[in-house]
């Protein structure tokens, strides 16, 4: 019901958006010519000049032609549900999600590529759909994870912890806040105004949103001790309240807290190494992630799937394989540091050209996070959930609820957004 909705909505908006980029064709077809496909994308940033070299390579190793269209993330899911709608998919798309698109998703092993063991096993159950097809494969990796201010914590006499040694939360805040009053600054922690940055401490403290059976499994009393910790850094100082006031329940990274140097620790995640490694005026580290119930930390990517609709089927699918081969994966973690998401690469690490320990840090944690966190993350309620997280956390920090209602008001969005997800 949930797919049949989005491809209403998906055809509505194809009339309002004239279905561009490309072409209808009714006739079964995307229309692409023989021997040519179109690949929709959205950049993170680093990531697009890397791809398009992939994609040249990938022409002249086969004599394909690649289309790469370029769309903004916030219109990526509603442009392809309408072009769905009209029988017009590009045969390649760079996704976050896959639930909404289960239906219209080529099957990579009748395709001729047969590659999904190849990847994490904690992502297998979510790239396989009905009779086992092969929809899609994950395609990049992140991981959260906090970055700790150098200088600061060498002015303070304070060393940081070792990848194979992470601190509780407890030793965490005590550290940062040591740091914090050496160096004179306003924050001890800088923490991103996300429900994903924020679901990785619920993991930390011992739950998850959604369970591994697809049901909720937001467990309250472990909750409560995430909600708690959280709401007291910010009444005590620790955290910045304003910040997590400011902006509704939109997303805010606190990056700039944290590269003007008002805060010795910040709460992000591996996408945020390229613009340090560019920005950031001291020396700064990544970090373990601190540990309660758990260690490590919480999982997010893309995955890379080819439609149905493809007039070139079997290219679409050697096209997935090659994007997502351990050169070219290896390649694209390199320049684009990104964490990579074959079992191979993950095992043996990548070789980074520079900012290799802080890439390492992530890919140590990968290890350490637990797999419950990839089915949380991959659920089809997550995303709505992550934003109920942010208003109702937000609430208890500006005092206007308690911590008890906060965790029952987050397991109450998490129950209805997974209903409506699967209608």
């Amino acid at each position: 019901m949930r797919r049949s909705l989005g491809l209403i909505i998906g055809a509505a908006l194809c009339v309002l958006a004239g279905c561009a980029p490309g072409t209808t064709d009714s006739s079964g077809g995307n229309g692409s010519a023989p021997n040519k496909l179109t690949y929709v994308y959205f950049t993170d940033g680093p990531d697009e000049q890397t791809t398009r070299a992939l994609i040249k390579q990938f022409e002249q190793e086969t004599g394909a032609t690649v289309e790469l269209q370029i769309l903004p993330f916030a219109e990526l899911e509603q442009q392809l549900q309408g072009r769905i709608a009209s029988n017009n998919a590009p045969d390649v798309a760079r996704v976050h999600v896959l639930p909404v698109f289960e239906d219209a998703l080529l099957d990579l092993k009748s395709a001729g590529q047969d590659i999904g063991g190849q990847y994490l096993d904690a992502a297998q159950d979510y790239i396989h759909g009905d009779g086992g097809a092969l929809v899609a494969v994950p395609s990049d990796l992140t991981m959260n994870g906090p970055f700790i201010n150098v200088d600061q914590f060498t002015k303070a006499g304070v060393a940081p912890p070792s990848a194979d040694k992470p601190w509780t939360w407890d030793e965490l805040v005590t550290a940062a806040r040591k740091v914090q009053q050496a160096n004179g600054k306003p924050f001890a922690i800088a923490y991103d105004k996300s429900g994903h940055r924020v679901s990785g401490m619920f993991n930390q403290f011992g739950t998850n949103l959604f369970g591994t059976d697809g049901k909720v499994d937001f467990d309250p009393a472990k909750a409560r001790r995430a909600v708690g910790r959280f709401v007291e850094l910010t009444q005590q100082g620790v955290m910045s309240k304003d910040f997590w006031l400011e902006s509704g329940t939109k997303y805010k990274g606190a990056n700039d807290i944290f590269l003007t140097g008002d805060a010795p620790v910040y709460f992000s995640g591996n996408w945020q190494v390229s613009q340090f490694a560019k920005d950031a005026k001291f020396q700064w580290a990544a970090a373990p992630n601190p540990c309660a119930a758990r260690c490590g930390g919480y999982p997010g990517g893309k995955f890379m799937a080819a439609f149905k609709q493809s007039a070139n089927p079997r290219l679409a699918a050697k096209f997935v394989a090659f994007m997502n081969s351990r050169p070219a994966q290896e390649k694209f973690a390199k320049e684009a540091k990104f964490l990579p998401t074959r079992k191979d690469l993950v095992a043996e690490g990548v070789q980074y050209p520079d900012r290799s320990a802080d890439m390492a840090m992530f890919l140590a944690d990968v290890k350490r996070t637990d797999p419950g966190s990839y089915a949380s993350n991959y659920s089809p309620g997550f995303s709505p959930t992550a934003t109920a997280v942010v208003k109702e956390l937000a609430a208890a920090v500006a005092g206007q609820q308690s911590v008890d209602d906060t965790v029952a008001k987050i397991r109450a969005a998490a129950e209805k957004n997974l209903e409506v997800a699967r209608k």
